[in-house]
């Protein structure tokens, strides 16, 4: 491995070997503002809920004026980290402790510099209802851009889809399987359902494609031998336009015995972009729709997202040393332009 290499990664792998599952995150952020103070910055730990807290680093008593921010919180099921050649593994590697490990590099070299303009937040439950987040957009600053941190290979995020997940639910009546018609299938209803969503004509977007959707949990029904009184599904949508017209679109084709219930909504994001930086739109969600009082958003990191959330979730250790340059140089840019 590079020798210059070594302080990212040691970095990224002290991190990725704290567990910090959704949820569980308390250790790795009593780590984390530690090891920040340690390093010369004046940290603030927000209260989020229980022992789960926010970590904000500022450049002194400055408010930022461009701020760095990921989280902090991984999916199930958690590994250490493990270096294979050119590699880092482990859970987090590229979503996203590897990430902060590489912003809090970028950091390091603009206050070196006498920059102090600058900032990072790090918070808990981006993978789970994004509580940290919405804790942090109720908190008031200066901050006039948000460099987010997700697994992007390094390119600008153009633009990324909304998610929208609703339930549909059927009832009917149990009876002995032995006599169906005397009851009503829950079951059957909800297949047809499921059916109909095959012929949904769903927004397409020039930047972002087509609105996909995926049916992500079935259930239903009480026993072998008993006509199932009750089945559900709950289908997640990747959304290009506000998740309304998809509503409508369902209102109109979903047979009347199945109910639709929203469950989760996030909004589509356009994001901002600088020339000299290549870009490309994005299918996953972020925080950045719950960080709205931190600035005009940007979205870049090292790593494959089709790699996150897997068992052999890595990152190229090449690609983590050419972020910190590229988070620099961000920052660099976008406070000259303000200037």
């Amino acid at each position: 491995m590079d020798p210059l290499a070594a302080p990212i990664v040691d970095l990224a792998r002290a991190l990725i070997d704290i567990d910090s599952t959704s949820g569980g995150e308390a250790a790795v952020t009593t780590w984390l503002a530690r090891d920040l103070r340690e390093r010369g910055y004046q940290v603030t730990e927000q209260p989020v809920v229980d022992d789960r807290v926010n970590v904000i680093a500022t450049v002194g008593a400055t408010e930022p004026e461009t701020v760095y921010s990921t989280h902090i919180d991984c999916v199930p099921p958690y590994f250490p980290s493990r270096l294979e050649g050119d590699t880092l593994y482990g859970r987090g590697a590229c979503d996203a402790k590897g990430i902060l490990a590489a912003q809090i590099m970028a950091l390091d070299r603009l206050r070196d510099s006498g920059e102090n303009r600058v900032g990072l937040l790090v918070v808990v439950g981006e993978e789970n209802g994004s509580h940290g987040a919405r804790a942090a957009n109720r908190l008031s600053n200066r901050s006039r851009y948000l460099i987010n941190g997700e697994p992007t290979d390094n390119r600008l995020g153009a633009a990324t889809k909304g998610a929208y997940r609703v339930r549909l639910s059927a009832t009917g009546r149990a009876v002995h399987s032995a006599y169906p018609e005397l009851g009503d299938s829950a079951v059957e209803k909800l297949l047809d359902a499921l059916v109909a969503l095959r012929d949904l004509e769903l927004p397409v977007d020039p930047v972002l494609g087509a609105t996909t959707y995926t049916v992500g949990v079935l259930s239903g029904g009480v026993a072998p031998n008993v006509v199932p009184p009750v089945a559900e599904a709950d289908v997640n949508f990747r959304t290009v336009e506000p998740a309304a017209r998809v509503r409508e679109r369902l209102d109109a084709s979903m047979p009347g015995s199945v109910s639709i219930d929203d469950v989760m909504i996030v909004p589509p994001v356009r994001l901002t972009t600088l020339p000299g930086f290549e870009t490309a739109p994005f299918s996953f969600t972020t925080d950045i729709p719950f960080l709205t009082s931190w600035g005009k958003p940007l979205l870049v990191g090292p790593g494959s997202i089709h790699v996150a959330h897997t068992a052999e979730e890595h990152v190229r250790i090449d690609e983590l040393v050419e972020s910190v340059d590229l988070y620099e140089k961000l920052a660099r840019d976008l406070l000259a332009a303000e200037s």
